[in-house]
């Protein structure tokens, strides 16, 4: 590794970074759903809380999204995805919030990576479909709620680590069962 003139280790900069897929469509019904799921406050909340807990949104998502779809999720992840999420997602998510919330002069540098972190989540779930649309995982006779909280579990960072999550989860599938066609709330 090379050194400046002040000892500071230089890093080479990759060529190319990351090697996408060159068709990879960022417009996905996995994309859709995201938003949809964003647009609800509780399953936001629940979201942002488990990332506080070490959880990847992405994978939330996807175990959601495979819910909804009545799969299973197994967790399985292309190594594009795993690399893209540690190199770029967290990345500007450690970014934006290092940089000062209530501090005018930052407001529109924080925007800017807010916007970019958005961004590199769009591209990560892109990653994510390609993933999912082309297994082969078939429907389960599982009840919504079973079948979410398996699924949300093989989303969880480590094993076991469920338990601190029990309300989140159940959070998030009480949200996913009422956005389903005819669902009335209890």
């Amino acid at each position: 590794m090379n050194t400046d003139t002040a000892g500071i280790a230089i890093i080479p900069e990759a060529q190319d970074g990351l090697a996408l897929p060159a068709d990879l469509r960022t417009d996905t019904p996995l994309w859709s759903f995201a938003l949809s799921c964003w647009d609800k406050r509780e399953i936001a909340a629940a979201c942002l809380s488990l990332q506080q807990q070490g959880w990847s949104v992405t994978r939330i998502l996807c175990a959601c999204w495979q819910t909804s779809q009545g799969k299973p999720y197994d967790h399985s992840e292309d190594t594009t995805l795993t690399e893209w999420r540690k190199c770029v997602t967290v990345a500007l998510r450690s970014i934006k919030k290092s940089i000062p919330k209530n501090l005018e002069s930052c407001r529109e540098l924080r925007a800017g990576v807010a916007n970019m972190e958005l961004e590199a989540e769009r591209i990560e779930l892109a990653l994510a479909w390609h993933t999912l649309s082309t297994q082969s995982g078939e429907h389960t006779m599982q009840d919504l709620e079973t079948l979410g909280i398996a699924n949300l579990t093989a989303a969880a960072p480590t094993a076991g680590n469920t338990d601190a999550a029990a309300a989140e989860i159940h959070q998030l599938i009480a949200a996913l069962a009422l956005s389903r066609p005819g669902a009335q709330p209890t």
